[in-house]
């Protein structure tokens, strides 16, 4: 049984990647609904924490349904961080995690995200002052290294581990490369390698099927995969992971109902936690993505996604079903 501080997480977790303006509360309802084991919210400025922002207050919004959850933050500033630390343990998660991993620029240009990864002895310090401002298991998500000349995550995992961190998820890029090129859990693996590592060691990048992340886990020995991107549009790869890992077989792809229903319960969340117009407004995002490979589906996602009245979105939704009700089957 793997653990984060005292919290049980499975044999196996499968955690869904905290992803800016994709996991809030309405998305992580319809993962945890479809296997995912541990989730957090989309990162949170801790500027904005501390200067009460709306926007960084309203990601602190978590549910009881969706425990264990990490809230995470991120920031430069070593004395802003502790405090939004303090800030976020008071929201009741059950953990806290730290962004050492945002490669974005408008993140890293102010000495937050990946941008630590330049300085280590700072990350570190910031690190051991986050944990001793939460009574809460704190946990970091980080990258391979800045540049391809400064992959120190292996030392950065025992340097952290030192300071107190209960669990580590390292994406298999470093900050350079953004999201191009290969994924290389290389480097993660030898963390897990390390015999001074006692804490769990979550590996993310690439992992979009099921026999990916049964490849994964074993050419690498990860306690568990953490998973962003494919997730957009498809929160049942949680479950269907599951059931490779435990049968060998793969699970059919979603049934169009189950396409339907999963959208209709994710706009109805949204439209229930962020009102009528920014609920309307933030789903648009995932109509194409829930019905990727729908023959001829341009015309109704325009529709979708111009319509502004709330009351008409689940009627567009269901016209959907019955228009695709006699086709057999539909690229993946």
């Amino acid at each position: 049984m793997i653990r984060i501080g005292n919290i049980d997480v499975g044999e196996f977790p499968l955690l869904l990647a905290p992803m800016e303006d994709v996991s809030d509360p309405p998305f992580r309802a319809v993962c945890k609904e479809n296997g995912a084991d541990i989730m957090y919210t989309e990162f949170i400025s801790s500027e904005g924490l501390i200067r009460d922002a709306a926007k960084s207050v309203q990601k602190l919004d978590i549910f009881e349904y969706e425990r264990p959850i990490g809230i995470q933050i991120f920031g430069g500033e070593i004395d802003s961080m502790r405090e939004s630390a303090e800030i976020a343990t008071a929201a009741r998660p059950d953990i806290i995690d730290i962004n050492y991993g945002c490669p974005v620029k408008k993140v890293t240009c102010k000495g937050g995200g990946a941008a630590i990864l330049q300085d280590i002895p700072k990350m570190v310090a910031m690190t051991a002052e986050i944990v001793k401002a939460t009574h809460l298991p704190v946990t970091v998500k980080t990258r391979l290294g800045w540049d391809e000349s400064t992959k120190y995550v292996v030392e950065v995992a025992e340097r952290l581990q030192d300071v107190g961190i209960k669990a580590i998820s390292v994406h298999g890029r470093t900050r350079v490369q953004m999201y191009k090129g290969d994924a290389d859990w290389t480097l993660i693996g030898r963390i897990k390698e390390n015999q001074r590592i006692t804490i769990p060691v979550f590996g993310n990048g690439d992992v979009d099927t099921p026999q990916k992340a049964k490849d994964m886990r074993d050419r690498f020995g990860v306690d568990g995969i953490m998973i962003g991107r494919a997730t957009i549009g498809h929160p049942w790869i949680f479950n269907e992971i599951k059931y490779f890992l435990n049968t060998g077989s793969i699970l059919p792809p979603p049934t169009l109902d189950q396409r339907v229903d999963t959208c209709l319960k994710h706009l109805n969340f949204s439209l229930q936690w962020k009102g009528d117009r920014l609920g309307v407004v933030e789903m648009r995002r995932h109509y194409a993505s829930y019905f990727k490979g729908f023959d001829n589906f341009r015309a109704f996602r325009m529709r979708l996604v111009t319509e502004e009245d709330p009351q008409n979105l689940p009627g567009l939704l269901e016209e959907v079903r019955e228009s695709y009700r006699n086709v057999v089957a539909f690229s993946a």
